[in-house]
């Protein structure tokens, strides 16, 4: 599988403080890989000098056999940022066919009005779309080049459910097509459903990186939900074996284990006051939450 961004021993600081930190990381030719880490964990920074816009305190980047910043490189690429900028006086037409003309290849003007679900805003001012709209144009700007590598940055903040919904239909349509596709996103639940890969960094470093079924399976973490009885106690909890987090929700309670087996049988064996037991695989979330924390 050829590779299409390859980053190596890649730093970046700021005031002598590294944002990113000695991160390399190899991406191929129709990946979809969700880039996650909590704020400050250097996703924004990293996606910044991969197309170009910050240069690296160290280390070298190569995107699509070229440098970011290589007119040909930025021509068979799109991004998605997180602040979508409009020119004044403009209408959503207009900024999309201006954006359409700085590639070679552009998609039709039309198609990309339908897939950003801007068709009857066409000719509003793009500085009076709401804040959802905005985002729907950014996605249009995006993808004006009908682009080999697309850049998503926190893609759906502000949109309604069905704009979401819309949005990723439109993404997974060219993932389907063999376009590379990386995303940063704060819902798990998005990453977890698009994403082929996951890439976890935090403080600037690579702290995981595999399918979503290995990022969970690596942190071995189950969880339990019942719901707690008046007699119940969290010394009675906090005893119990494979115990990890304990999480209280008025009589509601979620227990993290690497082995639920061993707390079920100690939970019966002491005939704790609890009722309506349930079992769940850790998810993207929890194994997520694990990984930064340690």
């Amino acid at each position: 599988m050829k590779s299409i961004i390859q980053l190596d021993q890649v730093t970046k600081e700021f005031k002598g403080k590294p944002a990113v930190d000695d991160l390399s990381l190899t991406i191929n030719a129709g990946s979809v890989v969700a880039l996650l880490g909590p704020n400050g964990a250097g996703k924004t920074t990293a996606v910044s000098m991969m197309l170009g816009l910050l240069q690296p305190t160290k280390g070298k980047i190569r995107i699509l056999d070229g440098h970011p910043q290589d007119k040909a490189v930025r021509n068979r690429m799109g991004a998605m940022l997180q602040d979508v900028n409009v020119i004044d006086g403009l209408t959503v037409l207009e900024t999309i066919d201006l954006f359409r003309h700085y590639y070679s290849n552009p998609l039709p003007l039309h198609h990309l009005l339908h897939i950003s679900g801007l068709e009857s805003e066409k000719n509003k001012r793009a500085s009076a779309l709401s804040g959802g709209q905005k985002r729907r144009l950014g996605f249009a700007l995006a993808l004006a080049g009908d682009p080999e590598l697309l850049f998503l940055d926190e893609p759906t903040v502000g949109m309604d459910i069905t704009a979401r919904q819309q949005f990723w239909e439109t993404v997974r349509t060219m993932a389907a097509k063999g376009r590379t596709i990386i995303l940063t996103t704060h819902y798990l639940e998005e990453a977890d459903s698009i994403a082929d890969r996951i890439v976890v960094i935090n403080k600037g470093r690579l702290i995981a990186d595999g399918t979503s079924t290995e990022i969970k399976a690596s942190t071995n973490r189950k969880t339990i939900l019942f719901t707690a009885g008046a007699n119940l106690t969290e010394d009675q909890l906090s005893s119990l074996p494979s115990v990890g987090e304990v999480v209280w929700s008025g009589r509601k309670v979620k227990i993290t284990s690497p082995d639920t087996d061993e707390v079920i049988f100690a939970m019966i064996q002491r005939q704790l006051d609890i009722k309506d037991i349930e079992i769940h695989a850790g998810g993207l979330e929890d194994a997520f939450q694990f990984l930064v924390q340690q």
